[in-house]
């Protein structure tokens, strides 16, 4: 009887108890379902075979989605650091080396971010919404009734792809965003096309290259391992899938941005910047 007094005089739990402790285990079962997906379609890369069709279709339909835009993204980003670096270093006198800093930006830390963030916004989402799709038409459920892995036959290509025009749009934009610095320092600010690019090649090493294309594959990797993620997991209903595509762009860009800091870091410790 007592027990059972002390039970009703006992203040009920407010509603909001246990939103903290149900949060973090929400976030820690779509962690693991994130790196459970991405393994499972990683560990069936040596099966060329059977994926390799759909990965040349991916690769041209991402390229296709992304080309464009990082064209005209990388043209008046490196015109923009060359203009602003141009005004600060003529301070001083060394327009000479504008050259060698918007090739160092651009090679470091733009060009992979700005391939990342390009194919997770435009190419990503194109792969959560048909994922997504293929979900709530019980597509996947159906593939799996066949005996055919959807992850298999799905995120495999899809991650290759992705990482492989990473790499490839992180060239490009190297390119067009040293001639976009070109135009501004060379034809705007009078500087000699020979002084430009002999201080573009002063700062860089082999090794800077080098790891700007790995980071640019780990980091196209990532947007496509975070699309299917979220086209395999998305709610039911149109309002779901969009939902994820959504939330697809901003994890995916939230994952680059951690595993920028992360790579930066240990490439700055590994290979010391040339002074």
């Amino acid at each position: 009887m007592s027990a059972v007094a002390g039970h009703r005089l006992r203040a009920p739990r407010p509603s909001w108890a246990g939103t903290p402790r149900r949060l973090l285990s929400g976030w820690l079962e779509q962690a693991g379902l994130l790196f459970a997906i991405t393994l499972e379609g990683f560990r069936k890369t040596w099966d060329v075979r059977r994926w390799w069709i759909e990965w040349i279709e991916q690769c041209w339909f991402i390229a296709r989605v992304t080309t464009l835009p990082v064209m005209l993204i990388a043209l008046p980003l490196g015109g923009t650091i060359a203009l602003q670096v141009g005004q600060i270093v003529r301070q001083i006198g060394a327009e000479s080396g504008t050259g060698a800093t918007v090739v160092q930006a651009l090679v470091t830390q733009v060009a992979p971010m700005a391939a990342a963030l390009l194919i997770s916004g435009a190419g990503g989402s194109a792969i959560t919404s048909d994922i997504g799709s293929r979900r709530i038409r019980d597509e996947l459920d159906a593939m799996e009734v066949m005996g055919i892995n959807p992850v298999h036959r799905l995120v495999t290509p899809r991650l290759w792809a992705a990482s492989t025009v990473g790499v490839m749009l992180c060239s490009l934009i190297i390119l067009a965003g040293i001639a976009g610095g070109f135009f501004f320092n060379v034809i705007r600010e009078g500087v000699t096309p020979g002084s430009y690019f002999d201080g573009a090649t002063s700062l860089l090493q082999l090794s800077d290259l080098l790891i700007t294309l790995f980071k640019a594959w780990v980091f196209g990797f990532i947007a496509a391992a975070v699309a299917c993620w979220k086209g395999m997991t998305c709610r039911y209903g149109a309002s779901g899938v969009g939902r994820a595509v959504n939330q697809s762009a901003v994890v995916a860009a939230m994952l680059v941005f951690a595993a920028n800091y992360v790579l930066s870091t240990l490439a700055y410790s590994l290979f010391p910047p040339r002074i």
